[in-house]
């Protein structure tokens, strides 16, 4: 699908994008920019609704382990930042070139995997020395390398599935891809807390 796709340069595609006028942001009223940014972040705060009560139904947990609260954020956090990385990459991508999905999809997974991989062993050892817990140490850094996966193959398919339905990835994209991100983070997070402890 995405290989038959012109090759065209960065300033053709810009020009390109200028002329939709779904891109064309710059010039909505205020009224119009409204309509089309408060859904997404209404979905957002659906899907942070949904994250709380994820957080809640695994209070057991929490419970048993506290220090398992203290890393909510940096999973969270760092899930979003591999994320976000990936997405903004993408979109551009997207854009100003034709793209081989398959292999564009591995390499990102793989680079998903090692970035993850590198974060896992640097909470893996802050874990040990400042908690002396091994188990919650194992549980964050095992969750951090599957959530950086996991990051990275949403931010990858959340433009194309926006794409495919006629919304702009560049609006709609960020604020879904944020709030998919943090659920599955959390999820991953205390179900690999639940095998391990």
């Amino acid at each position: 699908m995405f290989e038959e796709r012109p090759q065209i340069h960065h300033h053709k595609a810009l020009g390109h994008l200028a002329k939709e006028p779904i891109t064309d942001i710059v010039k909505f009223s205020i009224s119009r920019l409204l309509k089309l940014r408060l859904p997404w972040l209404l979905v957002g705060l659906l899907g942070g609704i949904i994250a709380t009560l994820i957080v809640r139904f695994f209070e057991g947990a929490l419970e048993q382990k506290l220090a398992l609260a203290f890393f909510i954020p940096v999973i969270v956090y760092m899930s979003d930042a591999v994320g976000t990385q990936t997405e903004t990459l993408f979109i551009r991508a997207l854009a100003i070139e034709k793209i081989n999905l398959k292999k564009y999809l591995f390499k990102e997974t793989i680079i998903g995997f090692f970035m993850g991989a590198v974060l896992s062993v640097l909470l893996y050892f802050y874990a040990v020395l400042v908690f002396d817990d091994v188990s919650v140490a194992a549980i964050v850094g095992v969750s951090m390398i599957i959530s950086s996966i996991f990051a990275v193959l949403i931010a990858t398919f959340v433009p194309l599935l926006l794409r495919s339905f006629g919304k702009d990835p560049a609006v709609g994209a960020g604020p879904f891809t944020t709030i998919v991100q943090d659920i599955l983070a959390l999820l991953v997070y205390f179900l690999v807390a639940s095998l391990i402890l």
